[in-house]
């Protein structure tokens, strides 16, 4: 999705708003001096703050209120409405806010708030002296971050295998193969936050051993760090494809920013390109080497791309759209041999290819966590705090396999957003905050000028209802088992995805109060209140 301009538009708030002409829980586009902003009503209060998130810039006017805060629209991160502050990912930054002073009636946007670097924040007494963190994604960042806005002062030491910092992964495989997005925009934080913060990072480093009795772990050149908490984030593994000649030069993976670099210098001098694999990074691949240019064919299992994920209406849908754009699919076919210019497939069928994307899964990478007598069962076993079976040792991200809230049920899921809050509250669980892991899956696709919001967890459903026109590309679908709704995705009804996004909230949180377990905290519980809930 492109990032947002800021365009000025609406009333300057500084030259007063009538308090009368805003139902509460109304957000109001227009600008302060200038500057973009949205004023919030609140029961008998208002806020002044930045109009677009700081994430992908999403207009926050078409966002949802939920309690003291607002959700973006585009991929729900969440912001507090009193003083701008990140609650919730994929936003790193907090937004800009202005003080407001009411008058005769009228409301007036005034100077801007002060924005300190970090809130400021005491860590709880007994919090561990250091903190390792292996693993540089989403959940190994997000954890590093949090500890520090969390007021830890601690040791915080993050080994990744990496070559590069953590970088913005769902770009790897979008905007940035495609052209749209620079190399410099990818990484989540340049390496001089990490020494204004104190975090020290290893990158290139892979742990070899955790010495869980000694509370060390060895890194591949012997050196050893020492921690009284550790967060276990190794994330997966691409599948390797096994066929002859999967091992050739200009056969490629895409998981880490160095993979998308050499992917790119790839099809700059490509001509044609074979993605081996029908699903989402496939799919994705395959729009962003259509941008540039290649040919494309691409070559799956299945009878209809995503229908295990998506359903056969809407997989059909995109294979028409992939269709329309040029790339030729090979369904229910799998690779048998790759050559210097060729893809042969299990049918005879021989594909002219310079270029092989090979997106046939991904496995979590559980080496570690299992030499080292950490619980196990496809992923690492954590509970609702994110903890292991050992005590001191966490697990979020690909590799965490946690309770479902609402069943019981283990899950383990391979989405960005997720990983990152897994991150978060990992970090402050190691602080000794206790908060329970609920948060509703989310995770959005984008194929040319086609986007996808996916909130819920279906891994199967008997009943799907489209509500809207799908040609138009302009309807939510509902996954039901049995009658329960399971997941909601979205296609451009922005608000229809935060707002199922609420009711799962409210459904996790009445699942928790009759189960007996102890409250989420009050910034993450969805408010009961439907007029929390309104938009402009």
């Amino acid at each position: 999705m492109s990032t947002s301009t800021g365009t000025i538009r609406g009333p300057d708030f500084s030259l007063g708003i009538e308090c009368a002409s805003l139902d509460d829980g109304a957000i109001l586009a227009g600008h302060v001096d200038g500057k973009p902003a949205v004023l919030v009503r609140r029961g008998y209060e208002f806020f002044a703050i930045g109009a677009s998130c700081t994430h992908y810039g999403g207009p926050l006017c078409d966002g949802l209120l939920v309690g003291e805060a607002i959700r973006c629209p585009w991929h729900h991160a969440e912001f507090n409405i009193r003083n701008g502050e990140v609650t919730r990912t994929p936003a790193i930054d907090r937004l800009p806010c202005w003080t407001v002073e009411i008058r005769d009636g009228f409301v007036f946007a005034g100077k801007p708030l002060a924005r300190d670097a970090r809130p400021t924040k005491a860590a709880p007494a007994g919090a561990p002296a250091s903190v390792v963190i292996i693993g540089g994604g989403p959940a190994g960042f997000r954890a590093a971050d949090t500890l520090r806005r969390e007021g830890y002062e601690g040791r915080v030491t993050l080994i990744s295998a990496d070559a590069s910092l953590p970088c913005d992964r769902p770009n790897l495989s979008k905007g940035y193969l495609a052209g749209t997005v620079p190399d410099d925009w990818l990484l989540l934080r340049p390496a001089e936050f990490y020494r204004k913060h104190d975090i020290d990072v290893r990158l290139n480093a892979r742990v070899i051993r955790i010495d869980v009795p000694g509370r060390k772990v060895e890194l591949d050149d012997r050196s050893t760090y020492g921690f009284e908490a550790l967060l276990l984030a190794t994330g997966s593994e691409p599948v390797r494809l096994q066929v002859p000649g999967a091992d050739l030069p200009h056969v490629h993976y895409l998981r880490t920013l160095a993979d998308s670099r050499v992917l790119v210098a790839s099809a700059q001098r490509s001509r044609r390109a074979a993605i081996i694999g029908a699903s989402f990074i496939g799919l994705e691949v395959a729009a962003s080497l259509r941008a540039r240019g290649l040919e494309v064919d691409v070559i799956g299992r299945e009878a209809v791309p995503m229908e295990q994920v998506l359903g056969h209406e809407v997989g059909t849908f995109l294979q028409q759209l992939h269709e329309s754009h040029g790339v030729r699919f090979h369904l229910g076919a799998t690779p048998a041999s790759i050559d210097g210019q060729a893809v042969t497939l299990d049918t005879g069928e021989r594909l002219e290819a310079d270029l092989v994307v090979v997106g046939i899964g991904v496995r979590p990478a559980v080496a570690l966590a299992q030499a080292a007598g950490i619980g196990v069962d496809r992923g690492v076993l954590v509970d609702r705090y994110l903890e292991t079976s050992v005590p001191g040792i966490f697990a979020a991200g690909d590799i965490a396999r946690w309770p479902d809230p609402l069943d019981g049920q283990s899950l383990r899921i391979e989405h960005f957003v997720v990983a990152e809050r897994q991150g978060q509250t990992a970090a402050r669980n190691i602080l000794g905050r206790q908060e329970p892991f609920e948060a509703v899956p989310f995770f959005w696709t984008e194929q040319y000028d086609l986007g996808i919001a996916y909130v819920g967890h279906a891994a199967e459903w008997d009943e799907t209802r489209i509500d809207g026109d799908l040609e138009a590309r302009d309807c939510s679908i509902t996954y039901r088992q049995a009658g329960r709704k399971l997941a909601v995705a979205v296609i451009h009804r922005d608000r229809e995805g935060l707002r199922a996004e609420l009711q799962f909230e409210r459904a996790i949180f009445n699942a928790s109060s009759l189960a007996g377990a102890p409250p989420l905290a009050s910034r993450d519980r969805p408010d009961a209140s439907p007029d929390r809930a309104r938009t402009a």
